[in-house]
C-alpha cells in the first residue's frame, strides 16, 4: 500500500487523449491524497509500465484495446495484489461486466467525486473507521438537503447540473458516511445539524 508521504501512482489507460487527458489534468490538482498520474494509451504500454514500476492505481477504459481482459491481467502480476482498479466509463456497460473492478467512475463525474473515490479505495481497516466521521463535502450537503425535501435523483441531477449516475454516487458516498440508509434517517441527520429548516421539509410534503 502506498506511503502515505508519497504521492499516489495513478496510470490512466485510454486509447482517446481527450478523455485521458482530461482525467489526468483533474487527478494532478488533488491535493489529498497527491496524485502523480501516468498516461498510456495502448495495452502493451501498460504492460510495460507495469512491469517497470509499481502503481497503486490503474484506472482503465473496459473497452480499452477493444476489450480489457482484466482478470488475465491480474493473473500476469505475479501476486501484486495491492492493485486497485477502477473502470473508466464513458458510456453504458453491464455492470455484471465490472465486478473485476475495485470501484468505477464516469467521465460525467466531478473532481470532488473522484478524490472521494480514489481516498475510500486506499484507506485501511483503521482509516475506514475514520471515514465513518470524515466531513461531508459542500456537494454531498446540497444534495442531503434536496433529499429531505422529497426530490427525486432526476430532480436533484437537474437542479445541481450532474448526472443522475453521479446523484446516485454520492448518494452512497453520503449513506457510507454517516452510517445512514434511509430518507427518514437522513431528514433526522438534517435538522439536527442544520442542513434545512423544519418549515422547507413542510412545504416540500
Amino acid at each position: 500500500m502506498n506511503n502515505n508521504s508519497a504521492p499516489l501512482k495513478v496510470v490512466v489507460a485510454e486509447s482517446a487523449v481527450i478523455i485521458r487527458s482530461g482525467l489526468t489534468a483533474v487527478l494532478k490538482r488533488m491535493a489529498n491524497p497527491s496524485v502523480h498520474p501516468v498516461e498510456v494509451a495502448t495495452v502493451e504500454s501498460l504492460q510495460n509500465y507495469v512491469r517497470l514500476h509499481a502503481p497503486d492505481i490503474i484506472i482503465v477504459n473496459p473497452t480499452f484495446g477493444g476489450w480489457f481482459d482484466l482478470p488475465a491481467f491480474k493473473a500476469e502480476r505475479h501476486g501484486r495484489k495491492d492493485v486497485k482498479y477502477i473502470a473508466l466509463l464513458n458510456a453504458v456497460i453491464d455492470n455484471n461486466l465490472l465486478r473485476e473492478y475495485d470501484d468505477q467512475i464516469s467521465i460525467c463525474d466531478d473532481g470532488d467525486l473522484i478524490t472521494s473515490k480514489i481516498n475510500h479505495l486506499m484507506h485501511t481497516e483503521e482509516d475506514e473507521k475514520e471515514s465513518e466521521q470524515e466531513a461531508l463535502s459542500q456537494r454531498e450537503k446540497e444534495i442531503i438537503t434536496c433529499v429531505v425535501k422529497g426530490m427525486t435523483n432526476k430532480a436533484i441531477a437537474d437542479k445541481l447540473y450532474l448526472s443522475i449516475h453521479t446523484v446516485i454516487t454520492h448518494r452512497r458516498n453520503i449513506a457510507r458516511k454517516l452510517q445512514i440508509h434511509s430518507p427518514a434517517g437522513l431528514t433526522i441527520y438534517a435538522i439536527v445539524n442544520k442542513l434545512v429548516e423544519l418549515q422547507d421539509i413542510k412545504e416540500s410534503l
